[in-house]
């Protein structure tokens, strides 16, 4: 019997959709696999049809065509190593997730995901049937163990491979970022591990769908829970790996543990991939955005000059009469910072034709938050001219905070395809500006240094409305309104909870109420990547029309 085994293991990007583009990488990597002499290349979970595909896959012609270019691979990668790819499946039983194990010009075998989440971003349970739990299958001389995504997250499934015959575990996935993941998945496994006493291979898939990235650092463990390998986090990559077969069992040769990150990079990187991805794959090639002075358009520029490069970023000051001094000089400075397009378009004629129009309308009524929304309004529809006259995607940039309590005008500045800063809190994006400036990384196309002037992050947020606004005279200081948020909204915590903190509960209440009176806005919201469990948008998901307050 053969004492190594060798793997191609392939953390590739797919896009969902396409998948004769997904199908050219699959057989890349093979061709890569037979130069290599591998036994074996092994593709992501879903991997022919991107993931996550959501209710697409459901459509018989969709699904139809992704089975059909499975079968197609397999005769092309006939003469060569074994290829594993993730798809759709069916049979006279139901639909499935599968994993395809390819060898001499067919299908050889197909695992069947069992466990399907129905949590958080995914809904498998409405697409997928639960396919039986099906021992190991044999490349060579070699028994596999392929519990899927999920899969392995369940003792039950390693159990039946463990006492199947499995001699190793091989784990595809389609694991989204979110901030510290990587540890929950690296304990998860070890548990698998130190349990069946196999190695285990973790391969996770890298880059942007919708509002998900999936940010890769595929790894290996041996018994015992010792870390072999571990690949780059958020970067395509194909890696060899071997196992060695020693008198206690199969072993995973070491290799190369690449270093991860700190989240504060980690969710950096998320909100550039996720931009670069969104772009790449909808077919845009540039940005535009509105340039307020203040520390959100700040970031959201930043991060689309290191996504796409500055040369593609348009940075708009649509000033009124009552954007400060601060402001002008302060956007001009950052878009020269950062070596972006800079255009100055006064609202003002705009601005007085509106009032000038619906004066006898409002005649007799005071001056309100009406007005200040029209300044908001009118700058959404210049900025969607300029979208659709430069043929740029118009960026949003709203923090989480002002998209949790509705701080934001609908059709004003929440008009737009895409918000980088969507799940960062407004605490976050100060810091985030800061760490920026202080960091720069070879997969930033912007410049390097401090491109984010300090008199930005300084000054006291505000929308400039009207004369001396400022963010806190409607709202409570950001350190109080983001503990109030990430308690009833991340942690889903009471009313009761939040004052057993040390809130005072008529702000919390206050709170509570914006939240839920701002449920319509968020629905109508552009996407944006997801950095925490409970993003707005699949993560959390609750009714437009709803009385129910806490009563606590």
């Amino acid at each position: 019997m053969a004492d190594r085994f060798r793997l191609l293991i392939c953390q590739l990007n797919p896009v969902v959709g396409d998948i004769s583009g997904n199908a050219k990488q699959a057989l890349a990597a093979w061709q890569e696999g037979r130069e290599k002499g591998v036994d074996l290349v092994a593709l992501p979970e879903m991997f022919i049809t991107g993931y996550n595909t959501q209710d697409l896959v459901m459509k018989p012609v969709f699904h139809d065509a992704a089975i059909a270019a499975i079968e197609a691979l397999a005769l092309q990668c006939a003469d060569g190593p074994t290829l594993a790819i993730g798809g759709p499946a069916k049979d006279a039983d139901g639909f499935y997730n599968a994993y395809y194990v390819l060898k001499n010009g067919r299908v050889m075998s197909r695992v069947l995901k069992h466990f399907l989440p129905n949590e958080t971003v995914f809904d498998e349970v409405r697409i997928f049937d639960s396919g039986d739990i099906a021992g190991p299958y044999a490349v060579g001389n070699m028994r596999i163990g392929t519990p899927i995504c999920e899969d392995a997250w369940h003792q039950d499934v390693v159990e039946t491979l463990e006492e199947s015959g499995a001699e190793f575990l091989l784990v595809p996935n389609g694991s989204p970022y979110y901030r510290n993941k990587f540890d929950v998945r690296m304990n998860t496994m070890v548990a698998r591990v130190v349990e069946s006493g196999l190695p285990l291979i973790y391969l996770n898939m890298v880059g942007g769908q919708d509002d998900q990235v999936f940010d890769g650092g595929t790894f290996g463990l041996n018994p015992g829970g010792e870390l072999a390998f571990k690949m780059p986090a958020f970067d395509a990559a194909n890696q060899v790996v071997e196992l060695e077969r020693a008198p206690e069992g199969w072993r995973i040769v070491q290799g190369e543990i690449n270093k991860h990150p700190d989240a504060w990079e980690q969710d950096y990187r998320c909100m550039v991939e996720g931009l670069r991805d969104y772009l790449g794959k909808t077919g845009f090639k540039k940005v535009l955005l509105g340039l307020s002075g203040g520390v959100d358009s700040a970031i959201v520029a930043t991060i689309a000059a290191d996504a796409l490069g500055p040369e593609n970023v348009r940075c708009v000051m649509l000033p009124s009469e009552y954007t400060s001094q601060s402001s002008l000089d302060d956007a001009e400075d950052i878009a020269t910072r950062l070596g972006c397009h800079y255009d100055y378009v006064p609202i003002k004629a705009g601005r007085d034709a509106v009032t000038d129009t619906l004066a006898q309308l409002f005649e007799g009524r005071d001056e309100d938050v009406t007005e200040e929304n029209i300044q908001s309004r009118l700058r959404g529809l210049l900025l969607m001219a300029m979208s659709n006259k430069f043929g740029e995607m118009l960026l949003t940039t709203g923090n989480k905070s002002e998209v949790a309590v509705g701080y934001a005008t609908i059709y004003g500045d929440m008009s737009g395809g895409y918000n980088p800063i969507k799940d960062l809190y407004k605490i976050r994006v100060f810091e985030q500006c800061r760490w920026r400036n202080a960091n720069h990384r070879d997969w930033m196309q912007g410049p390097e240094g401090e491109v984010i002037p300090v008199s930005i992050i300084d000054k006291p947020p505000s929308a400039e409305l009207r004369p001396d606004q400022k963010d806190e005279d409607s709202l409570p200081p950001y350190e109080v309104l983001d503990d109030i948020l990430e308690r009833l909204v991340d942690g889903e915590q009471s009313v009761a909870d939040c004052v057993a903190a040390g809130h005072d509960r008529d702000t919390v209440k206050r709170i509570e109420h914006l939240i839920y009176i701002s449920e319509y806005k968020r629905f109508q919201s552009a996407p944006g990547p997801r950095l925490t469990p409970r993003a707005f948008w699949l993560d959390r998901r609750y009714p437009i029309v709803n009385r129910w307050r806490d009563p606590s």
